[in-house]
């Protein structure tokens, strides 16, 4: 049976998560981060893709894209995808696939979860006990979002700029986020919704995303809003 093809909205972000096989280990040495963060710098280029936030984990990498086209996230994954399993292959000689199946995706309610994805994703390392702050960690894009570290793949999206008129206000609003956590409800929200590619949002935003495009996304379960206490 053929797999449903994914439905992506151009304009509107996604949170995309990729697996390694069985979740075995994708990167091995820095090398391999460079090398995939390469790859990403010219294929979000070349398919007119927008990367707002990322983590690469030692076994996973997490995404906050926007699309310009209906097809160009998938497109571009598929080549980084492929031209990273290669890589990997040769420089380690070893053989069979790398990633678990294809990634995973979910549409973001960019006006109630946008920033929560964020900080969802660059506090991977922290949950993960790989370091106790995220500052701490290499191969985010929390040094580019937080401290304006000069970086040619983060590109900033209208809710992140909304933080601040001038760079330093932005970063330092931006930094005042990750002084609370991010509550359960919106940690699992987020972690549920990447692993079975709803979106991360509640019902009336999935209607109004369907209304603007004239066809349903096919997700049957969706999260609904909290009962007024």
């Amino acid at each position: 049976m053929p797999r449903r093809a994914r439905i992506y909205v151009p304009g509107l972000p996604y949170h995309l998560v990729q697996r390694g096989n069985n979740r075995d280990a994708c990167f091995f040495a820095d090398d391999d981060y460079l090398f995939y963060l390469q790859l990403l710098q010219e294929n979000l280029l070349r398919y007119d893709v927008s990367l707002h936030s990322f983590v690469l984990m030692t076994n996973h990498i997490h995404l906050l894209l926007t699309p310009q086209s209906n097809d160009s996230i998938s497109r571009m994954m598929s080549v980084v995808g492929s031209r990273y399993a290669y890589y990997l292959n040769k420089t380690y000689k070893r053989s069979g696939t790398v990633w678990e199946g294809r990634h995973k995706s979910s549409l973001v309610d960019t006006e109630n979860y946008l920033l929560k994805c964020y900080r969802y994703i660059e506090l991977n390392p922290v949950v993960a006990n790989m370091v106790g702050t995220p500052d701490e960690y290499r191969w985010s894009s929390y040094l580019v979002n937080a401290w304006n570290e000069q970086n040619q793949v983060i590109i900033p999206h209208e809710e992140y700029l909304k933080l601040g008129k001038e760079r330093e206000n932005r970063a330092h609003n931006y930094r005042e986020l990750f002084a609370a956590p991010l509550s359960g409800r919106d940690v699992h929200l987020i972690r549920n919704a990447a692993h079975f590619s709803h979106p991360v949002g509640n019902a009336r935003f999935v209607e109004s995303v369907e209304q603007q495009i004239g066809k349903s996304l096919g997700f049957a379960k969706r999260d609904r809003p909290l009962k007024a206490r």
